[in-house]
């Protein structure tokens, strides 16, 4: 009797198990990215930005809610340290190291992978706080701003005319990089500084 009892438990776990499994994945495709937690920076903290899915105002006025495709997180982040490594380097041999340059020079450096990621990700979510999240994590590793000083860069990036046009070879740097897998020198980060900034 008691074998059978410690049978059925065994059964009643394994099937929790794989419930659970089940659940995790399905919530792992249909789930937005968002930073996990608050991030700590420093001395202050970082609210994760919010989600781009408006499901609680949609369910409040009574409407079908159709989410957004799923932001591929993974590839869209390799993607985008491989551009800024090739992009860091390319400055590095021309004499412009970012993290000795003045603090500017890295918002330039942001605005213009804001705009590679713009041209990288689904239509759907450019202009996202989920993607503006992750341009600022990889910018806060790649350049000595951080994460809550590339978020600032990028909620104001229409203040600022050199951002933009950074943003502007950002995009089309990543457009002719997406077919070429390489990005010309007129749409790369050191151009893009040197020509509409002094530094």
């Amino acid at each position: 009797m008691i074998d059978g009892f410690i049978f059925l438990t065994e059964l009643v776990l394994v099937a929790l198990l794989v419930a659970l499994a089940f659940r995790m994945a399905t919530l792992i495709r249909t789930e937005p990215f968002l930073q996990g937690g608050a991030a700590v920076l420093g001395n202050e903290s970082l609210a994760p930005p919010p989600s781009p899915w408006p499901a609680s105002t949609a369910r409040a006025e009574g409407k079908r809610i159709t989410p957004r495709a799923p932001l591929d997180r993974t590839e869209l982040l390799t993607q985008l340290h491989i551009l800024m490594g090739l992009q860091e380097r390319d400055c590095r041999e021309q004499g412009l190291d970012w993290h000795s340059a003045p603090g500017d020079v890295s918002s330039y450096a942001v605005a213009w992978l804001y705009g590679a990621a713009c041209t990288l990700c689904d239509k759907s979510l450019r202009h996202t706080a989920a993607l503006q999240g992750l341009v600022a994590q990889i910018a806060s590793r790649k350049t000595p701003l951080r994460q809550s000083e590339a978020i600032q860069t990028l909620a104001t990036l229409t203040s600022n005319t050199t951002w933009l046009a950074c943003f502007r070879h950002g995009l089309e740097g990543a457009a002719h990089w997406r077919e070429h897998r390489f990005v010309p020198a007129r749409d790369g980060v050191y151009e893009a500084i040197t020509t509409n900034a002094f530094i």
